[in-house]
């Protein structure tokens, strides 16, 4: 008898990794969901549920955990799928925004010809923390006259408040902690 799939069995299954990338950080690895086909198809299922019927017409996803269900997304709503990259990783003219994270600092790009004005974008990415990644990420796209931009993630750390950093958007995500 097939396991009928929820977000709580997707939960139990993400490994929590201590001290990764650095002492004190509790690294929430969703490798050991992807891996089952039927965890990683009900992400992309409940990610599509969401958002196809909102008329967005690219999925904007953050290096490099964000491309694994961004592009599936993307795939299945009907829209573009847009990179957002660490520096010299990609080849065109670029934007580029340094932030920082609970851990250090870091710069991401985005081509400057990948969106259009008045796209309706879906920014993606795996987890939201501290908020800081998806703020510069929200910067770079500021570049664009978007019609609208909304955020989706498969988990967030409640405890760190970084839905509040994005206030004046529709965020989404699946599991909390």
């Amino acid at each position: 008898m097939t396991q009928r799939i929820n977000l709580d069995i997707i939960k139990e299954n993400i490994r929590n990794v201590s001290d990764f990338p650095k002492p004190g950080i509790q690294f929430k690895d969703i490798t050991t969901v992807l891996k089952n086909p039927e965890y990683f198809s009900y992400l992309i299922e409940a990610f599509t549920e969401m958002y196809q019927n909102k008329g967005i017409t690219k999925v904007v996803c953050i290096e490099s955990r964000g491309f694994i269900l961004g592009g599936a997304i993307a795939l299945k709503i009907g829209a573009g799928f847009v990179p957002i990259r660490k520096p010299g990783k990609l080849p065109a003219p670029s934007y580029s925004k340094k932030y920082a994270l609970e851990y250090g600092t870091d710069t991401l790009e985005i081509h400057k010809d990948s969106l259009i004005e008045n796209d309706i974008v879906l920014l993606h990415d795996d987890l939201l923390a501290t908020g800081g990644t998806a703020l510069a990420s929200i910067d770079l796209l500021k570049n664009f006259s978007l019609q609208k931009i909304y955020l989706s993630f498969i988990c967030e750390l409640d405890f760190l408040h970084g839905r509040d950093a994005l206030k004046g958007f529709e965020v989404t995500s699946l599991i909390q902690y």
